[in-house]
Parts: structure tokens; C-alpha cells; sequence
């Protein structure tokens, strides 16, 4: 088995700062899940799967990352690597940003730089799975050089498959 580097934690950016998840993050997470319009979730039930994702981050070595803006200080969503759909050695990109902030590049600039940390860990390639009908989702990858490999269909629709070559 091929062992790899231990990603960064701590990212930065011009405009972003990713680093690992606090406890206090719990509220503006929940605010998050609950803009996708299927329910809300407790802050209660978040801080458990903050310390679920500190737990997985300590054994895979890849995380999920909370996103603030370097200038204003807020939460704005979250960015890194995740097993999902994948495996530890070729794991996904994953990211998720609130709806006010969308559409000024916040998300192609979290994502090059989880790119480029997973390429320090020394992986091959990456995954990303996302909704045929997120198109935006689906321009910030083509951006950071994803490729389309697939299509499936899942209970919530059709899902395309993308992957990027780290060599």
C-alpha cells in the first residue's frame, strides 16, 4: 500500500483562509446544510459531525476544510478532500459555499488550493461527483482541469463523475 503525506490543514489563499474546523463553527455550518432545502439539522447534531470529520481527518489524512474570507473573517462555506463515493487513495473534492457568496470565484480559489495540497500528499488523482444540474459546480472544476470520466444515476438524479491527474 502507498503511503502519502498528510495534507495541510492550513490553507491559504488572496482572498481565503481554510483551516481545520472548530467547535464554534457548528452554527454557520448548520446554516449551510440548510440552504440545500431539505430540512434542518440541530447545532447539536453538527458538532458531532465536526468531531466525526476531526476523527476521520486523524486516520485518512485528508479533511474537509471551514472557508472564511481573509478580510471580513465570516464562515462561507467549506472546501478539501473527502473518501465519498471514493477511495483514501484517490479521494474527492468537495465543496460547498452560502448562496450570497456565490459566483466571486471563492470556490475555484479554495479548490486550486486543495488541489494543490493534495498533490503535495503525493496522490495520482482526484474525484469529484456532482449533480448534472450544478452547472456551476460543474464550471469550477473544468476550470482547476477536471475531466468528465462518467455519468451515473442515483436516488437524487444523475450524477457526473469528473477526476484530475495530479502527475
Amino acid at each position: 500500500m502507498t503511503t502519502y503525506e498528510t495534507m495541510s490543514f492550513h490553507l491559504e489563499t488572496e482572498r481565503l483562509i481554510l483551516r481545520p474546523w472548530a467547535e464554534s463553527d457548528a452554527a454557520e455550518f448548520c446554516a449551510l446544510l440548510s440552504e440545500r432545502g431539505k430540512g434542518t439539522t440541530t447545532v447539536e447534531h453538527i458538532r458531532t459531525s465536526i468531531a466525526e470529520l476531526l476523527t476521520a481527518t486523524a486516520s485518512t489524512g485528508i479533511a474537509l476544510l471551514p472557508i472564511q474570507r481573509r478580510d471580513e473573517g465570516d464562515f462561507i462555506g467549506y472546501c478539501g478532500l473527502i473518501i465519498g463515493r471514493s477511495t483514501v487513495e484517490e479521494p474527492e473534492i468537495a465543496y460547498e459555499l452560502f448562496q450570497r457568496v456565490h459566483g466571486r470565484g471563492y470556490a475555484t480559489e479554495a479548490a486550486s488550493a486543495v488541489l494543490d495540497a493534495a498533490i503535495a500528499t503525493g496522490r495520482k488523482r482526484l474525484w469529484s461527483t456532482v449533480g448534472t444540474w450544478n452547472t456551476p459546480s460543474l464550471r469550477v472544476l473544468e476550470k482547476i482541469g477536471f475531466e468528465r470520466d462518467h455519468v451515473s444515476m442515483e436516488d437524487n438524479g444523475e450524477v457526473v463523475w469528473l477526476t484530475r491527474s495530479l502527475q
